[in-house]
């Protein structure tokens, strides 16, 4: 476990020199080109970052801090879902986006497409401050595309005053689902609800027998006309009003979501018998305008500081050991942030399938149709 306490000064500093030729000047960063970028960009281009990442990892307090250190205004556009997120990256030939936020799995489905830069690690500051587990993902062996930025658990958040018994396992939405009918919602996540589905019936959420799979798809179909619908975001308000009595959600969002709830009706749990454990990581895609910005955007975020301030305002987990190390000790301690270990034990991350994709595709299309 590192100590080191990076203060801005020692930052910029270090970043100079790992970005050949960076010069600090009165009004922020001088970014040196980075050698073997692959389209040809223009001044103007290297004055803006756009950037594609989930809501609620911006805040305007995060984008005029780097804007102040760096000179670049930064355009975030937001997506709900990794399909929504890869379906306009590709319809679009990247756009003019300079850094994505997939999650970890989506990153391997980016690389087999071509849709990613390899990543110069000599360019980058702040990598050995992440925890252990995040430094070698199964979806990027090596982190040789991708930086992750936070993590979670996938799980339950609910109206506990209105429901007497606490949900504390998948299969309580079963036991419970004439309770809880239409005033629940699932993400709209193929892997997610369906890995959920496999793990409440003993199976790896990862699973690549077909069987398996069938059966998680055929008990989906006895939960479906319970379920309100599938929402990765827009659950959000429905139950602060308390509409919805449960949602299927990340631990990120379900944190922020208790900060707005006056009432402390709301809880969050991490099913007992395992959920998932996901990373949403920052990628530089092969049609970014701006490479020298989203080196800098990466190395913004890897500050130990910036990772910490994130977490106290967004309500997202680091994976940066030294920013955790930064937290009061009221968020350190938060077990829907940071889950027990004892739980962690059980969860999986989810794993790029591609010799099963479409079996969890064609089950997911008659789900949600159906």
């Amino acid at each position: 476990m590192t100590n080191d306490q990076y203060t801005r000064r020692r930052f910029l500093v270090a970043s100079a020199a790992a970005l050949s030729g960076l010069t600090l000047s009165s009004c922020g960063w001088t970014l040196a080109k980075v050698s073997g970028a692959p389209i040809k960009t223009t001044a103007a281009d290297r004055k803006v970052l756009y950037i594609y990442t989930w809501a609620g990892y911006t805040d305007d307090d995060l984008l005029k801090r780097f804007n102040d250190e760096t000179g670049i205004k930064v355009v975030a556009d937001v997506f709900g879902s990794n399909e929504e997120m890869l379906a306009k990256i590709e319809a679009a030939g990247g756009g003019e986006y300079s850094i994505i936020y997939p999650s970890d799995y989506t990153v391997s489905k980016m690389v087999e497409k071509a849709l990613l830069t390899e990543l110069d690690h000599s360019l980058l500051i702040g990598l050995d401050n992440l925890f252990s587990r995040f430094r070698d993902p199964i979806a990027d062996p090596g982190l040789r595309y991708s930086v992750p930025m936070a993590w979670g658990a996938t799980g339950l958040i609910y109206n506990s005053q209105k429901l007497n018994i606490a949900p504390l396992d998948w299969d309580y939405l079963w036991a419970h689902k004439q309770d809880l009918s239409k005033r629940m919602t699932l993400l709209d996540d193929v892997r997610e609800v369906l890995g959920a589905t496999l793990k409440m019936l003993g199976y790896s959420y990862n699973s690549t027998d077909p069987q398996e799979i069938k059966q998680a798809y055929e008990k989906l179909t006895q939960l479906k006309p319970a379920i309100a619908s599938f929402k990765t975001d827009a659950w959000q308000n429905e139950i602060l009003s308390g509409d919805l009595l449960l949602a299927m959600c990340f631990s990120s969002d379900a944190n922020k979501v208790i900060q707005e709830d006056k009432d402390n009706k709301l809880q969050f749990v991490v099913p007992h018998s395992g959920s998932s454990i996901w990373t949403d990581t920052l990628v530089i895609p092969k049609t970014a305008r701006n490479v020298e910005g989203a080196y800098a955007w990466i190395n913004f975020i890897l500050q130990p500081d910036v990772a910490a301030q994130l977490c106290e305002r967004l309500r997202f987990a680091p994976p940066n050991e030294v920013a955790y190390n930064q937290l009061p000790p009221e968020i350190r301690n938060s077990p829907s942030l940071f889950p027990p270990e004892s739980i962690l034990a059980k969860c999986e991350s989810i794993a790029p399938l591609e010799q099963v994709a479409e079996v969890y595709d064609n089950y997911w299309t008659r789900l949600k149709s159906g």
